[in-house]
C-alpha cells in the first residue's frame, strides 16, 4: 500500500512541478527568474529560513528540489551541492535551470524514505514543503537525521495541522457537505494537494524531530492563509474569488499570527 500511495504522490506532482502553470512563464533564463521574484515576494519567510548565504563550501542536500529556485540560491552560494525529487519532471527543470545560469549540482531522482547516501553525509539538508507529502514521514525524518553529519542542521517546512487553510478546506468540505465531523487528517489526505498530505501540530512535530538534539519550530501566515494569491493547484472557484474580497486579513495578521500553514523546524543533530 505504502508503494501505491508512493505513485499516486509521484503521479501528481509530476504533472505539473511545483506549480509551474502559475508561476513559471517559460522556461528560459528570464522565466526561470521571474518564477524566483514571485517565490520570494510570496514567501520571503524561505530567504532567512533556507539561510542560503552561509553555505558555501558545505556539503547540502536539498530534498523536493522542485522548479529549482531554492536550490539555484545554493548553487551560487557555492554549496557542494545534491538534490533529489521523486519525480522526473522536477530534476529535468532544476537540472535545465541550473544549467542556464552555469551552476552545477548532482541531481537525480529518489525516495525520502531510502535516501541513496553514508550515514554523517551532509552538513545541512534542506527541504520546503515536501516530507509531509511522503506516505511515511516518520522514516523520510529518520532518513535525514541519519544522513546529517554530528553537528548537521535540517531546515525542513511541513504543514502545520490548527492553519487558517485548514480550516477553509474543513468549511468547505466537511461542515458545507454536511460531514462536520470530518477530521483535519482526512482534510488534508483528500483536499490540499497529492493524496495522503499530512499536517503535524507542534506536538507531533517534536515527536517526529525527537532524535535531534535541539528542536526551534515556528509557524508563519501563508499567502495561501491570507488569501492573497492563487490558492494552489487543485483549487478554484467563484466563492474563493469572492471569499478573497472580504477576507479579514489584518484581523488575521493581528490575532491569529501562528496560524499560518507553514511550520518552519530547524533540527540539530547532535555533535
Amino acid at each position: 500500500m505504502n508503494e501505491v500511495a508512493k505513485q499516486d504522490v509521484k503521479d501528481f506532482w509530476n504533472a505539473a512541478s511545483c506549480g509551474e502553470a502559475l508561476f513559471l512563464p517559460s522556461q528560459d533564463a528570464e522565466g526561470y527568474r521571474a518564477e524566483a521574484k514571485m517565490r520570494y515576494e510570496l514567501e520571503p519567510y524561505i530567504l532567512p529560513f533556507g539561510a542560503f548565504e552561509t553555505a558555501k563550501g558545505q556539503k547540502v542536500l536539498e530534498i523536493g528540489v522542485g522548479l529549482g529556485s531554492d536550490h539555484q540560491r545554493f548553487a551560487e552560494a557555492g554549496a557542494d551541492l545534491t538534490g533529489i525529487d521523486l519525480t522526473e519532471r522536477a530534476i529535468e527543470h532544476t537540472r535545465h535551470r541550473l544549467g542556464l545560469f552555469g551552476l552545477t549540482s548532482t541531481l537525480e531522482t529518489g525516495d525520502a524514505e531510502n535516501l541513496g547516501f553514508a550515514d554523517d553525509s551532509f552538513d545541512v539538508v534542506y527541504s520546503w514543503g515536501v516530507l509531509h507529502h511522503s506516505p511515511d514521514t516518520p522514516k523520510a525524518i529518520a532518513e535525514v537525521h541519519r544522513v546529517l553529519k554530528p553537528g548537521g542542521e535540517a531546515r525542513i517546512m511541513i504543514y502545520y495541522k490548527w492553519s487558517i487553510i485548514g480550516l477553509m478546506l474543513w468549511t468547505r468540505y466537511g461542515l458545507l457537505r454536511g460531514r462536520p465531523w470530518t477530521g483535519l487528517t482526512e482534510i488534508y489526505s483528500r483536499y490540499l494537494e497529492s493524496p495522503g498530505t499530512k499536517a503535524y501540530s507542534y506536538a507531533e512535530a517534536r515527536v517526529l524531530f525527537a532524535m535531534f538534539e535541539t528542536v526551534d519550530i515556528s509557524t508563519v501566515l501563508t499567502h495561501g492563509d491570507l488569501l492573497e494569491s492563487e490558492a494552489g493547484q487543485r483549487h478554484r472557484g467563484t466563492a474563493l474569488n469572492l471569499a478573497r474580497a472580504f477576507w479579514p486579513r489584518p484581523l488575521i495578521r493581528t490575532f491569529l499570527p501562528r496560524s499560518g500553514l507553514f511550520m518552519l523546524i530547524k533540527a540539530r543533530k547532535q555533535g
